[in-house]
């Protein structure tokens, strides 16, 4: 059923709004999906505040243009049919799980991201794609601080208990010669 142009100026509104306010955008590939992988996908995209949604080649050029990106969206970025993946809150959470999910599922194919304002190539994407996000980042850095302490808490545990050790050996040693 073809858009009126009333939905289709509603619609183009929508994805304008999407791309100043998102802090990435991943494009893909869905073709060949099953409606229940299709589910699946939103779902977990969902769970990280990720929106997920179809899109017309034209409508998404037309909204590129508008939100302000000095380049246009290329050819191989928007080949076959074209879903978009509109990451909010953490930049890398939307390219992670469309890699993860193109690893076990060959029909959904990443095509290209927009990143900072830039457009990403098919190769920079999946490099994206696979950075560390924001929680897993934080966790190294944690693990990085805690790792000098807990280290010099084992040392000063270790000499004080073999200084304990010590002395109840001499104690020991003490009582049996009395």
């Amino acid at each position: 059923m073809a858009l009126t142009r009333v939905k289709k100026e509603k619609v183009l509104e929508e994805l304008v709004d999407q791309l100043k306010q998102a802090k990435s955008v991943i494009f893909a590939d869905y073709q060949g999906l099953s409606v229940k992988d299709i589910k699946e996908l939103r779902d977990k995209l969902r769970e990280k505040d990720v929106k997920f949604q179809v899109v017309k080649k034209t409508l998404i050029r037309f909204a590129a243009k508008e939100a302000g990106l000095s380049e246009e969206l290329s050819d191989e970025i928007l080949e076959g049919p074209i879903s978009a993946a509109f990451s909010m809150e953490d930049e890398v959470v939307a390219a992670n799980l469309l890699y993860k999910f193109s690893q076990k599922n060959n029909n959904l194919k990443l095509r290209g991201a927009i990143f900072e304002g830039r457009i990403l190539s098919i190769e920079d994407t999946k490099q994206l794609a696979q950075l560390p996000g924001w929680e897993e980042l934080i966790g190294k850095f944690v693990y990085l601080i805690k790792s000098p302490v807990s280290g010099f808490h084992g040392v000063l545990n270790n000499t004080l208990s073999g200084f304990v050790r010590v002395l109840n050996a001499i104690k020991e040693k003490q009582e049996q010669t009395s």
